[in-house]
């Protein structure tokens, strides 16, 4: 099988697999408490997709083209035995990188475990090294002290390069940028402030809650000057920047204010086996009802073919041109960030 593209060009290269919808925290810009109580109905064990299923999808996308897979949530480590599905994962010869984004609260007990399965690297969100911060926007759970324990575990286990993912929020927490880029600088440990976004349809978002990117890279850069470096690949969302001093590198995700729909490669796999072609989406294409009645290999590689191939979103492109009434988008903690 040869690499597949979409309507606009955009090659298939990266797949992200969500494990688990469920979550220990209640992030307000992803699962916020309000809007899902005790009443909320997740996805049921035999609903989600099993080891063996993912396996062959996974298989089946890498056939099209997939070199990049990153295991995500949800909480990904709520998921019973995952470091066997990463193993799993990490004997597809063809994938060159497997990694897995997680809050940290449960990374210390499974770092090393997941290691020696296969996993190559971990994103750890952590949003505020101030502990009443921390619990605003984790909903009040866990605390900081437990994602950093995460992070060094994974450092220990050489799980490496880590990558911490901050959402910066107007007014909440960009207030601690500075502390967490401090506290990480000449670590080998890359911070990336992400623009707090729209995704989903729970959070609430305005855009005077979004602080552009620019406006932190000047913050970082009166502290200690940055410049900025070429990407390490096509497509990489985040813009990287280096420290004058020799103190490391930071990045910065703008899909806010820059944009970067024209070099997407991603798709999105959910746990229940809907195949979503942007984090955006409105709608997404049933994998598992084929899967689960029998249809061959050749006939689900048509299926992921056809989806791709007529793919053409461009969602924070158009975002500023869509009317005021809300799209009906995919929630983030089905199909990961």
């Amino acid at each position: 099988m040869t690499d597949i593209t979409d309507a606009r060009g955009r090659a298939l290269h990266d797949l992200r697999i969500s494990v688990m919808d469920r979550c220990n925290f209640r992030c307000p810009y992803c699962m916020p408490h309000e809007t899902l109580d005790e009443h909320h109905r997740f996805i049921e064990a035999d609903e989600r997709l099993t080891f063996d299923e993912i396996v062959r999808l996974t298989r089946l996308f890498v056939l099209l083209g997939v070199r990049k897979v990153r295991l995500t949530g949800g909480e990904p480590l709520l998921r019973r035995n995952l470091p066997a599905l990463v193993g799993q994962l990490s004997a597809i010869h063809a994938i060159d990188d497997l990694a897995l984004t997680t809050n940290g609260m449960l990374l210390s007990r499974y770092a090393a475990q997941l290691k020696a399965n296969g996993l190559k690297r971990v994103t750890v969100s952590l949003d505020s090294l101030d502990e009443e911060i921390f619990k605003q926007m984790s909903g009040g759970f866990g605390g900081a002290k437990q994602a950093l324990a995460g992070i060094y575990a994974a450092r220990e286990a050489g799980l490496a390069p880590i990558k911490v993912n901050t959402v910066i929020e107007r007014g909440v927490n960009d207030a601690t940028a500075l502390d967490l880029v401090e506290h990480f600088r000449a670590t080998g440990i890359v911070v990336r402030f992400i623009e707090y976004m729209d995704v989903g349809n729970r959070n609430r978002w305005t855009p005077d809650r979004v602080l552009p990117s620019r406006e932190l890279v000047e913050r970082i850069h009166a502290r200690w000057p940055v410049r900025p470096i070429a990407g390490n690949y096509r497509g990489e969302v985040a813009h990287r920047y280096e420290f004058a001093d020799g103190g490391g590198e930071i990045g910065f995700i703008s899909s806010v204010t820059a944009a970067f729909c024209g070099d997407c490669s991603r798709a999105r796999l959910s746990s229940d086996g809907i195949l979503y072609t942007c984090l955006f989406a409105t709608r997404g294409h049933d994998l598992r009802t084929p899967l689960r009645n029998g249809a061959s290999d050749r006939e689900l590689l048509e299926q992921i073919r056809g989806t791709w191939s007529v793919r053409a979103d461009r969602y924070s492109e158009q975002r500023a041109s869509l009317p005021e009434k809300p799209l009906k988008k995919v929630e983030m903690y089905s199909i990961g960030g």
